[in-house]
């Protein structure tokens, strides 16, 4: 597979997946104004794995579209990370999981919207507006339930603590990362993670919670492997356009 093609691909994935998750938990936010919030970065996410896959498209020159890359695609062709397909735990799991990933794409949007490659460079300059929010919100909530009550700090440290081995896997580097780094295409990762780390230190250092020691770290989204509940997910995501194949809006 062409490398800027995966590249693309592991983008605009990741967003996607994360779009169809916060969309499971829509109409169960808190109170109103937290489940709009949460709709609306799900939207976000849309948009931005719509970008991606679009590009996909262009690159692969094979007669698809960004749809049938979204629901014709199997489970082992997908490259999303795993954090963003784990299923949505209470409100605390939830803004853990957003809050890595918010710091991993301002970071990584950052750096991208210098990328050699006009495109991907527009696409990063346009997300890393939506980005900056996203990550200052998810921020606050962490800060807000790490340093509240007994029990909402409990919680954000068990969500913490669960989500983390999902973490490593957002600086894994392979060839694809290597060629593109080379054409000043893709950032490296590994400057990538320094800022992540400032950011992720910062906010639970306010939150009072404590940052876990890295352990048994999951791997293999690069490679298309993936937890169990990426087939679930797809099943629910791609039923309809797999029962009507030929249905146009």
């Amino acid at each position: 597979m062409d490398d800027l093609l995966k590249y693309c691909l592991r983008l605009g994935d990741t967003s996607l997946i994360l779009s169809h998750r916060l969309g499971e938990y829509s109409s169960y936010g808190p109170y109103l104004e937290e489940d709009l919030a949460i709709t609306n970065v799900a939207l976000d996410h849309i948009g931005q794995a719509e970008s991606f896959l679009k590009y996909a498209v262009l690159i692969e020159d094979k007669d698809r579209s960004e749809d049938d890359l979204t629901f014709k695609r199997p489970e082992n062709e997908f490259f999303n990370v795993q954090l963003v397909e784990q299923p949505n735990g209470d409100f605390a799991h939830i803004m853990a999981r957003q809050f890595f990933i918010d710091a991993y794409n301002y970071a990584l949007y950052s750096t991208l919207k210098n990328s050699n490659d006009e495109t991907l460079a527009a696409i990063a300059n346009k997300s890393l507006k939506e980005v900056t929010y996203h990550v200052r919100r998810s921020g606050e909530w962490l800060v807000r339930l790490g340093d509240g009550t007994e029990e909402s700090h409990d919680r954000m440290q068990k969500a913490v603590n669960e989500l983390w081995k999902y973490t490593g896997e957002l600086f894994e580097m392979d060839g694809t990362d290597e060629a593109l780094m080379a054409k000043g295409i893709a950032p490296d990762l590994k400057e990538v993670q320094v800022s992540w780390n400032e950011r992720v230190n910062d906010v639970l250092g306010r939150a009072k919670l404590e940052r876990p020691e890295n352990g048994y770290m999951v791997s293999g989204s690069r490679k298309g492997i993936h937890s169990e509940h990426l087939g679930h997910l797809l099943a629910e995501m791609q039923s309809l356009p797999r029962a009507y194949p030929d249905a146009v809006w």
